[in-house]
């Protein structure tokens, strides 16, 4: 192993083109880190891609990469329902990973991992590293020292809408760098507002809460047709799912993953005790004070991450930058991240158990746990 980590970025698609390359070519990373090849299997579209951000190798599949790439390490920005297979490719030739999120589609196939990944001695991050965020470090500090009183319960969840659709630099263009087809959102497997999105907030919730016990939840498919450049999609993934999560002795917590309409008035956690309430960065309407505050409000809360400094604090998708930098970090300087594979095994459960109580009307209860951060 090397002073500098030869990374393989698999997937050219809209969170490579929008974040992991303009991020890890930039000159003030490459003492660290430097990407040594790309791959897609869209015709031309990993050589474009490499030509545009200087990277020496491109490649068609995540096989042809790791077998002649000459890499060290893999950020896998693939769609979501073929991580594991790409995974485990790279577990197996000794290829340490970081999954953007979500890592896997369910829990046995994290476990599958995360023992391979063992065996081999391999280091396996997995977006998204919201305990990171100063905010909810304090946020969980507070919860645990008793300053909303008895938790009662809390609320999490994000809305599709046509975000992905929107994304105008990678979309909505004639080249084959910006005319990225979304569609693989709307199918199965790996598609849906929970694996992309809700992943953010139950990170969070479970996070600062802990793990849970048991999942009951509503899922279905709301909206069975997309149109993307004239085209139309039919949508077999759910889209509109409602879950309840219960962490016993009767605290519960409202999660959601919806096809389009946020919850007006709150931040992306909501969490209610018998004495307050914490919603996104407030504490009974009050702003909670915690390191970094006036920054993040003058730069935005991604500028707080530990590497995002300088000219990275203005650039898109600075948070995944930053999930693949504590992976770095691990292989350069042997310091394990807090983003673990278990927390996220632990989130993956909570979402198959939601699809499998929807299916069967029954309750889930849950078999994995994590080790909270303080």
């Amino acid at each position: 192993m090397s002073d500098v980590v030869r990374l393989g970025v698999v997937g050219a698609g809209s969170i490579s083109l929008r974040g992991l390359l303009p991020h890890l070519t930039m000159d003030d990373v490459q003492d660290r880190v430097r990407v040594a090849a790309v791959c897609d299997p869209a015709p031309g579209r990993a050589a474009a891609a490499a030509e545009k951000f200087g990277v020496p190798a491109a490649f068609a599949t995540c096989q042809e990469l790791l077998d002649e790439g000459g890499v060290d390490a893999v950020t896998i920005a693939s769609p979501i329902g073929v991580h594991f297979e790409q995974g485990m490719m790279a577990v197996e030739r000794g290829v340490h990973v970081h999954f953007n999120k979500t890592m896997t589609t369910t829990a046995a196939e994290a476990d599958e991992l995360i023992a391979a990944a063992q065996a081999k001695g391999v280091k396996l991050v997995a977006s998204p590293g919201e305990m990171l965020r100063p905010l909810h470090r304090e946020v969980r500090r507070l919860v645990k020292q008793g300053a909303l009183g008895t938790l009662t319960w809390a609320v999490a969840g994000a809305a599709f809408g046509t975000y992905h659709e929107d994304e105008a630099s990678v979309r909505a263009g004639d080249d084959v760098l910006s005319n990225v087809n979304p569609a693989w959102y709307w199918r199965r497997p790996g598609g849906g507002p929970l694996y992309d999105m809700t992943v953010y907030g139950l990170h969070a919730l479970t996070g600062i809460v802990g793990p849970a016990w048991r999942v009951t939840a509503f899922s279905g498919v709301r909206i069975p047709e997309r149109t993307f450049r004239g085209e139309t999609f039919a949508c077999d993934m759910d889209d509109n799912t409602v879950m309840l999560l219960d962490y016993g002795e009767s605290l519960f917590a409202f999660v959601y993953g919806v096809a389009a309409g946020h919850l007006p008035g709150t931040g992306r956690l909501l969490i209610l005790g018998t004495g307050g309430v914490i919603n996104g960065d407030t504490l009974n309407g009050e702003p909670i004070d915690y390191p970094g505050r006036e920054q993040a409000q003058k730069l935005g809360r991604q500028s707080l991450l530990p590497h995002v400094v300088g000219e990275h604090a203005r650039m898109q998708e600075a948070h995944v930058y930053e999930d693949v930098m504590q992976l770095v970090d691990w292989v350069l300087y042997d310091r394990p991240s807090i983003v673990t594979a278990e927390h996220a095994r632990h989130v993956i459960e909570i979402f198959e158990a939601a699809y499998g109580s929807a299916a069967s009307g029954r309750a889930q209860e849950l078999r994995t746990t994590f080790q909270t951060v303080d």
